[in-house]
This record gives C-alpha cells, sequence and structure tokens, in this order.
C-alpha cells in the first residue's frame, strides 16, 4: 500500500503583525516576493525525487498570510506540487487567509487550481477585541470573506477564533461563538490565547495590561465544547471541532505521527524517520536554494523509543488518544504503568476509557500538558526498569577463564 504524505508550504508575508503572533511572518517584504516564488519552485523540484513511492493527500499553505500572497502565486505553487509530486485526486488542498485579503473572483481561481479548503482567520465577531490585537480586518469583513468563500463554491471552510483576548469576557465571548456558528463553517479552530515571550502582546502585559485569568478562560473552554456539541461540531482535538467528515487531513497527520514534508523558512518536516527544520531567514532561504548554500536549521534522527513518547504527547491531544495494543505492537513497551496512571487520571475526571481506548475529557484537556508530562515521567521509569535487567545480565557475564578468580581489590 502506497505510503500517505503531506506537505506543508510556509508563506511568510503579512500585511501587517498582529500583537499576539510569534510565528516567522514578515511585513514590508512585499518586493521580495518574487524571489521567493522562484526559491519555493526549485525547492519543489528538488525535493520531489525523495517523494518517490509516497502518495500527496493533503497540501497546506500556511503563513503568515498566504492569501496575501496572491491567487497567481499560489496556483502556481499548487500546479508545480502535482506536476513533480504524485498528488492524489482526492488531495486536501488548505489555504490559509485573512478576511481582508479574499474576493469571490480570487477564490475561484484558486479552487479551479485545486485549493479545496480555506482557513479564515476570524478570531472573534466583535470588533474591540479585533482592534486590541491588531487584527487588519472587521467582522464584516470576516462575513463577507465567508459569503465570498461559498460563492466560489468551496465547500470546506474553516474559522479560526481566540478566547483569552485583551477585553474579552464570558458574554462576549458567547457573542463570538453564536456569531461564528450563524456563519455554518464546516470546521472550527479556537484556541486560548497565549502570551508569547518578545511579542508586543508580551511587552503589554509586562507594563501591566490585564487579559482574562486562567479560570475565566477555563470556563470560556468549558462552555465552548459543549456548544459547539450541542452545534453538531464534534471535537477531535484539544482546540479542533469539526462536522462529520471535515477533520482537517492534514493537521492530523501531525498529531497521528504521519510523515510530512514542509517547504520554506521556519518549516518543519517529519520525513524517513528525521525530523528537520529550515533556517527562519527569508533571505537566507532564498540565497541559499537558489545559490546552493544551506537552508537547514535543525536535524535529527528519531530513535523508536522516543517515538513512544512522540505517540503519548501527540495522540493524547486527540479525541482518539492510545491504546494498549497499539501502543506495545509499535514500541514494543509496557503498556501496564501508563494504564494505571490514566486509570488516576480518570478517577480525577481528566481522562476516559471508551472500549479499548484511553482520551482525556474537556477537563482533561485543560491541564493536558502537565498530565502528558506526568505520563511521559511513567513511560520513561517503566523503560528503564525494563532496561537495567538487561544490562546487569550484560556487564554481569564472565569471560571464560574468569571462573574461581578473586576479586581484585
Amino acid at each position: 500500500m502506497t505510503e500517505k504524505l503531506g506537505i506543508y508550504i510556509h508563506i511568510p508575508f503579512c500585511r501587517s503583525k498582529c500583537d499576539y503572533c510569534d510565528f516567522y511572518s514578515l511585513a514590508g517584504k512585499e518586493d521580495r516576493m518574487d524571489d521567493y516564488q522562484k526559491a519555493l519552485l526549485a525547492h519543489i523540484k528538488e525535493t520531489a525525487p525523495f517523494a518517490k513511492g509516497y502518495q500527496v493527500d493533503t497540501i497546506y499553505f500556511g503563513g503568515g498570510t498566504p492569501s496575501f500572497y496572491g491567487e497567481k502565486r499560489i496556483a502556481e505553487l499548487v500546479r508545480a506540487v502535482k506536476k513533480r509530486f504524485d498528488v492524489s485526486r482526492e488531495a486536501e488542498v488548505t489555504m490559509e487567509a485573512n478576511p481582508d485579503s479574499v474576493d469571490a473572483k480570487m477564490l475561484r481561481r484558486l479552487r479551479r487550481a485545486g485549493v479545496n479548503r480555506i482557513s479564515l482567520g476570524a478570531q472573534t465577531a466583535c470588533d474591540q477585541e479585533l482592534r486590541a490585537i491588531h487584527r487588519p480586518h472587521t467582522f464584516e469583513q470576516t462575513c463577507q470573506a465567508v459569503a465570498a468563500v461559498r460563492e466560489a463554491k468551496i465547500k470546506n471552510l474553516s474559522l479560526d477564533l481566540i478566547y483569552g483576548l485583551p477585553g474579552q469576557d464570558m458574554a462576549s465571548w458567547q457573542e463570538s461563538v453564536e456569531q461564528i456558528l450563524a456563519l455554518k463553517p464546516e470546521h472550527l479552530s479556537c484556541y486560548g490565547l497565549k502570551v508569547e515571550e518578545g511579542t508586543p502582546l508580551w511587552q503589554r502585559v509586562s507594563r501591566g495590561e490585564v487579559l482574562p485569568d486562567d479560570d475565566t478562560q477555563a470556563d470560556m473552554y468549558l462552555w465552548m465544547v459543549d456548544r459547539l456539541e450541542q452545534a453538531g461540531y464534534r471535537q477531535y482535538e484539544i482546540s479542533n471541532f469539526a462536522q462529520c467528515g471535515y477533520q482537517s487531513r492534514h493537521n492530523l497527520k501531525y498529531w497521528m505521527g504521519k510523515p510530512y514534508l514542509g517547504l520554506g523558512p521556519g518549516a518543519h518536516s517529519d520525513f524517513g524517520g528525521r525530523r528537520y527544520s529550515f533556517i527562519k531567514d527569508l533571505d537566507g532561504y532564498i540565497s541559499g536554494v537558489l545559490e546552493g548554500g544551506a537552508v537547514i536549521d535543525e536535524s535529527e534522527l528519531i530513535p523508536k523509543r522516543e517515538r513512544g513518547g512522540e505517540y503519548l504527547m501527540l495522540r493524547m491531544r486527540t479525541t482518539r488518544g492510545i491504546e494498549e495494543w497499539e501502543y506495545r505492537r509499535q514500541y514494543y513497551m509496557n503498556f501496564e504503568p501508563i494504564e494505571q496512571k490514566l486509570a488516576e487520571f480518570e478517577h480525577h475526571g481528566w481522562a476516559a476509557r471508551q472500549d479499548t481506548r484511553w482520551h482525556f475529557t474537556p477537563q482533561g484537556f485543560l491541564i493536558s500538558n502537565q498530565l502528558i508530562g506526568e505520563l511521559l515521567e511513567v513511560q520513561e521509569k517503566a523503560a528503564l526498569s525494563e532496561l537495567l535487567p538487561k544490562a546487569r545480565a550484560a556487564f554481569g557475564k564472565k569471560k571464560p577463564g574468569d571462573e574461581g578468580k578473586k576479586p581484585e581489590n
């Protein structure tokens, strides 16, 4: 059976930077777009031979703001991937977009080129909250963008939302969710605001600006999970919800440990047993690809045992969770200590068992970093307990002729 592969293409250009964003993206660099396009096309051609024997079933344009990059460039990149790689006819092809940088004409061209899924950064339905984080659009523009997606006959739409924004309270969050539900997207990604060091928002908080606290964010999250379930959106990952059949196939590759290739500055890959990333330097990436310079930032082979840790860390982000014999079969490791810890979590209401699979509850997802850390600690102890007897047996064997010798002082 042909192994499936995802391709991620990073578009680092933005009209403006939002106050909370710490992704590698740049404003005011439009003059580098043409050179960047040449570099991406060259990198696609260079990379494709290594993917022989794989079939690409997801392509994802992330950023930055890919819609700001322009439909002609995106369409050219889609065509290049289809020419160089074995791309499934049913491939999911996603483009991230901001509401202020799409229209129906543009989206029709992209649909004809093969883009069949749009991920739109709505973030909130409250214009005051949008201004507070310097988003370059209004909620009215979000509504217009959704209408343009539908006019272009794109049938798979995802909307992003953020809770915990400056000035946001439970009432405004609930109103945002209701207004977003009225737009009837097929998919929703709902994230708690994180204040990343070095961002303008971090500087604002350092100067004393107050944001909704952890308890308020927890209440927002739990209310949202319940409300989205009522509206027909099934939770399948900590922050992701979808109508039946509309889970993000590309993002599931990350959480399920499937192979993917990334292209562009700051893009990550997990391919051929190796994880690697490219330098976060637009000019360096362009010159490196086109002139033969170094563009790899970090690269490492991932041992099987470490993959076992990733299995716990990534799968427990999803509502599918983990399963004993899946774990034993893939990693040859003892599941019993992990199951004992999960049973403790179940007692507190943080985890649940469905048939043979364990997963976190919404309450568990709220503290998933802590819980996954405990599972990894248990896994490490179990691994050591298995290795020590083998090590003692190996080092404790006597060499031929040593029998009867007294130990040296």
